[in-house]
């Protein structure tokens, strides 16, 4: 694999730049909401994940968290992603729960990597077997794998052809006391799928729920 290039600029998913809130603007979020976005705030997580908040959306939900993330190793970046947390306090038919995480996640592939057939059944695997490792209980996931290919022409003609992965999903963390998931493991299970995606060895040697892609092939530097 690759590394990752640039950062997530794009408004995937009405992921645009709107500041964390809701519909109306100077309201006081709900105290499950605060307290969901608390944990997200001091979760601890491995090193090799930088993650910082990020702008949230503002037609998806009333009041809504965003998070991005780069894998970092050395002076490369491997894979980057964005976590969202939605909150409709008075629930949500389609998510069947009051909060819903959506999530982007993408790096780069090796050519005969991305041709795999089973990749995409892989990648959805992933994010499944993350949540599952951590015991979470969750509800109504959905989402798209998806394989994109870059060859080059003219004055790029130099540059090798490139693929990419890019993971879109989006799930119902179910709520325990006070109404509030728990958002801290969430992340967790997040970043397991981010350091997965990247190629990461396991995060320990008694964590045996990350398979890992093959080792990356001459890597960019970031």
């Amino acid at each position: 694999m690759a590394a990752a290039q640039g950062r997530l600029s794009d408004g995937a998913d009405g992921m645009d730049d709107t500041k964390e809130g809701d519909r109306n603007g100077g309201g006081t979020p709900p105290l499950p909401f605060r307290a969901a976005v608390d944990a997200l705030r001091t979760a601890r997580l491995r090193p090799q994940i930088e993650i910082e908040p990020a702008p949230a959306p503002k037609r998806l939900a009333p009041f809504a968290y965003a998070l991005e993330a780069t894998v970092v190793d050395g002076d490369q970046d491997l894979a980057d992603g964005r976590l969202v947390l939605l909150y409709e306090p008075d629930g949500h038919d389609a998510w069947r729960g009051a909060f819903r995480l959506v999530t982007l996640v993408r790096a780069e592939l090796e050519p005969e990597m991305a041709a795999d057939p089973l990749l995409p059944d892989v990648c959805w695997s992933w994010l499944t077997g993350a949540l599952q490792a951590r015991s979470l209980s969750y509800g109504e996931a959905s989402g798209t794998v998806t394989r994109a290919s870059s060859h080059y022409f003219g004055g790029l003609a130099e540059r090798p052809a490139a693929s990419q992965i890019e993971i879109r999903a989006s799930w119902t963390p179910r709520e325990g006391l006070g109404g509030v998931p728990d958002t801290a493991s969430h992340l967790a299970s997040w970043c397991d799928l981010l350091a997965q995606v990247a190629g990461l060895p396991p995060a320990g040697p008694g964590d045996a729920s990350v398979v890992t892609l093959p080792q990356r092939r001459d890597p960019q530097a970031r």
